[in-house]
């Protein structure tokens, strides 16, 4: 794989190094593997992806009637401003990932340029969907720990890339409220994807964290799925009622 060098970049680094949280989407195609969905078990039910970002995963369930809704501190924004965020984030992290592409897996993407036409097109499909997506309610502005839902309000709960991958910016406090509380949310399960830091070792809390939930009588396991770009970020966190 062919990847540009950019000046100042340290080949050598053991870590992806986000300094920031990202406006930065996938689609559904990545979606369904990296939470391991099979689409045609979730029908009838209601779906909520929180933190939603700029994935597009909202947009595209809806148009095959899934009844999902995507919660976001950034939802309350104008397009006009998600759409320069998510370009300037697109870019920010492609440039990360271009710093260290010895810690990816080049398969599902094979270059640096279709991992980019990857997020490009998830930015793509949901600030066309995000205008009539928030007068629908299917965009909500929400930021965890604390959501504006009520208990079991959705069958299923997903929530990627964000917990654990930037977990040396959140406390190990903020990390069990904020699965507690999507938990609370949930009427059947939670998804958490992935367990891996940016350094792509699984997050030095998870025994902890494990051994917390089962002492609050929730059924929690480590799955592995049919995902992996990040070496080593193939397993998400399930919780089940």
């Amino acid at each position: 794989m062919k990847v540009t060098s950019y000046e100042g970049a340290n080949q050598h680094q053991n870590s992806l190094q986000l300094k920031r949280v990202a406006f930065y989407g996938r689609t559904l195609s990545e979606y369904l593997k990296m939470f391991d969905i099979n689409l045609s078990l979730w029908k009838d039910c209601k779906i909520l992806d929180c933190p939603g970002g700029a994935s597009s995963f909202v947009a595209e369930a809806n148009k095959l009637g899934i009844h999902v809704i995507g919660c976001d501190p950034l939802f309350d924004n104008d397009l006009e401003s998600l759409v320069q965020r998510g370009k300037a984030d697109i870019k920010y992290v492609i440039e990360r990932v271009s710093y260290v592409p010895h810690l990816f897996k080049w398969e599902f993407y094979p270059t640096i340029t279709a991992l980019k036409e990857y997020r490009t097109l998830a930015l793509q499909r949901f600030t066309e969907d995000y205008t009539n997506g928030i007068i629908q309610k299917r965009y909500i502005k929400a930021e965890l720990p604390k959501l504006p839902f009520k208990d079991k309000s959705f069958d299923l709960v997903l929530s990627g890339h964000f917990l654990f991958l930037y977990s040396d910016k959140f406390d190990y406090s903020f990390n069990l409220d904020s699965i507690l509380e999507l938990y609370r949310v949930s009427s059947k399960e939670v998804r958490i994807f992935p367990i891996q830091g940016q350094n792509a070792q699984p997050y030095e809390h998870i025994e902890t964290l494990l051994s917390e939930l089962e002492n609050k009588d929730i059924t929690a396991d480590i799955i592995p799925v049919s995902f992996e770009f990040q070496l080593g970020s193939n397993q998400m966190l399930r919780l089940i009622r």
